[in-house]
């Protein structure tokens, strides 16, 4: 007995039955975002990234106890001038960030290829791209995500030194005008140093890779540096030695803050640039930074291809 098929029913050639519904697909007519949404939760998922939050307890390990490598000194520093009742900080806030090199170097090293290397790796970049977002804004958003969470790193310390100074009662005006001009410092630092360890980061998928090649950039070049200046200071030349610091990241925030921001020099023999040296070494850090960026823009305007 023949069974009547409903309509909208076809019969397969194998006599299976096939049915073809209508589900009612409809466009989407909710809000649309757009670029600056993205560009925002990009940075704020590179940013969280950059001490692990969000991720395994493994990632959050090294992060974390680099931050707090770089709060202890300055909490011992505190509590040594509380009890001992003293008339100054120790160590000022300008240099501290240069006594604490090694750990920001590390710091930088460990996530800029967190940051961008996985990325490039997995080959997530084109997902990236294929939504509301450009070159310019993963550039803008990852670059800024490393270098505010370099601030953080950088500027707690200085914090917490404030605090003891005031808790210390030391002379508000001088411990204010001695953070404002320390924060400027690590704001450049920040700057500078995430623009050179994404660049580094961003040409190899390897993070071993990326973090051994940033440690040899930002150390190898300070240790070099260091070297020439002390040949240069042991034989006489010290009008030398200010020109030498061009040539590595840290030399380069010392030599702009004891030019421009009262510091002292960490230099041999205490021989910072003067002013019309200064003004050379603000741009060359300026260009730096510049450089890093377009660096940048130009090797992600290729990268999913």
């Amino acid at each position: 007995m023949a069974v009547e098929q409903p309509p909208g029913t076809t019969v397969a050639p194998s006599g299976d039955q096939t049915r073809i519904h209508d589900i009612g697909y409809r466009t989407y007519d909710g809000p649309r975002l757009g670029r600056a949404y993205a560009r925002r939760s990009l940075y704020s998922q590179s940013l969280r990234g950059a001490y692990g939050l969000g991720r395994s307890a493994k990632s959050k390990v090294l992060p974390v106890l680099l931050f707090v490598v770089m709060c202890v000194p300055a909490a011992i520093m505190v509590a040594v001038t509380v009890a001992a009742k003293g008339k100054e900080l120790p160590l000022d806030y300008t240099r501290y960030a240069i006594v604490m090199q090694a750990v920001i170097s590390l710091y930088v090293a460990s996530q800029a290829p967190q940051s961008v290397s996985r990325d490039l790796r997995f080959r997530t970049v084109p997902l990236y791209f294929s939504r509301p977002i450009e070159t310019a804004d993963y550039v803008r958003a990852k670059y800024a995500a490393l270098a505010s969470a370099l601030f953080v790193l950088t500027a707690a310390p200085l914090l917490v030194l404030y605090a003891g100074a005031l808790l210390a009662k030391l002379d508000f005006t001088d411990q204010t005008e001695g953070l404002a001009q320390g924060l400027v410092s690590v704001a450049l630092l920040s700057l500078l140093f995430s623009g050179i360890g994404l660049v580094i980061a961003s040409v190899t998928p390897r993070r071993g890779f990326g973090i051994a090649a940033v440690i040899a950039a930002l150390t190898i070049s300070y240790g070099a540096v260091s070297t020439l200046q002390a040949i240069a200071d042991a034989q006489g030349s010290t009008g030398a030695i200010a020109w030498i610091g061009l040539f590595s990241p840290i030399t380069l925030i010392d030599g702009v803050q004891s030019a421009f921001l009262g510091a002292s020099s960490a230099f041999p023999g205490g021989v910072g640039p003067g002013t019309a040296e200064g003004v050379v070494y603000v741009l060359v850090c300026l260009g730096l930074i510049a450089a890093a960026y377009g660096l940048l823009t130009r090797r992600y305007k290729k990268v999913g291809l």
